[in-house]
């Protein structure tokens, strides 16, 4: 059975593995699945993902891969083979390619879960109807997205927070899904447009929260993550 510390991902955002491995040393315990993004994995490879694995955290690698689905199928074979517990792909990608993604761990020997990026949180309603030229209102995109994510047979998505409510009820209660722009009581917003707390992610109905800074800027990120987990019971 997951605790609230199992479904805890703390993102890993930082430019080396030393730095990277500092922390999940010290965060051993207290979240149960380490997020690697572009920034990490770029600068190191591979080569980090085995090195956190090795210390006991599971592996949410979310590179986001948005490219022509025979290109997709081959990156997603890659990243089943290391061991991840969960990965990410760009639902704006399209239905074929998130289905050229599924198929790829289909045949592999391990099973990551395959998670579709709806919209960044960083997006809100006025950027998203201005500069993506979006027609319909970001919940409503959001939800269209999870749909075609759910149909292309992934396991869940990435959304914010904000549209936790409206995916499940869409998708229903076996889709998995993970949220950023996740902020403590009292917490800074900083780059994030769509936010909430711990507490209220979870009543909404999140599998899995993420979170980086108020964690990994953190004087002590183990009680910082501590206090997360206590406000997602």
């Amino acid at each position: 059975m997951e605790t609230s510390k199992s479904r805890l991902c703390v993102a890993l955002d930082v430019p080396t593995s030393e730095e990277a491995l500092s922390l999940a040393s010290v965060l051993q315990g207290h979240v149960g699945v380490a997020k690697i993004g572009l920034e990490l994995f770029t600068a190191e490879g591979p080569s980090v993902v085995k090195a956190v694995r090795e210390l006991g955290l599971d592996i949410f690698l979310d590179l986001k891969f948005n490219d022509i689905p025979n290109t997709v199928r081959g990156a997603v074979a890659q990243v089943a083979e290391l061991g991840c517990r969960m990965m990410t792909v760009h639902a704006l990608g399209g239905r074929k390619m998130m289905a050229a993604a599924s198929q790829a761990v289909a045949s592999a020997g391990t099973h990551p879960m395959i998670l579709a990026v709806t919209l960044l949180t960083s997006l809100d309603e006025m950027a998203a109807s201005e500069e993506l030229c979006l027609k319909l209102p970001v919940r409503e995109m959001v939800v269209h997205l999870a749909r075609e994510a759910r149909d292309a047979g992934l396991d869940g998505v990435v959304c914010s927070p904000q549209e936790i409510s409206v995916v499940r009820q869409a998708c229903g209660p076996e889709f998995k899904i993970v949220t950023p722009g996740i902020r403590p009581r009292c917490g800074e917003q900083n780059d994030q447009a769509r936010t909430m707390t711990p507490r209220d992610a979870i009543l909404a109905g999140a599998d899995y929260l993420v979170v980086g800074r108020p964690i990994t800027s953190s004087s002590n990120p183990a009680a910082a993550a501590d206090q997360i987990a206590a406000e997602m019971r």
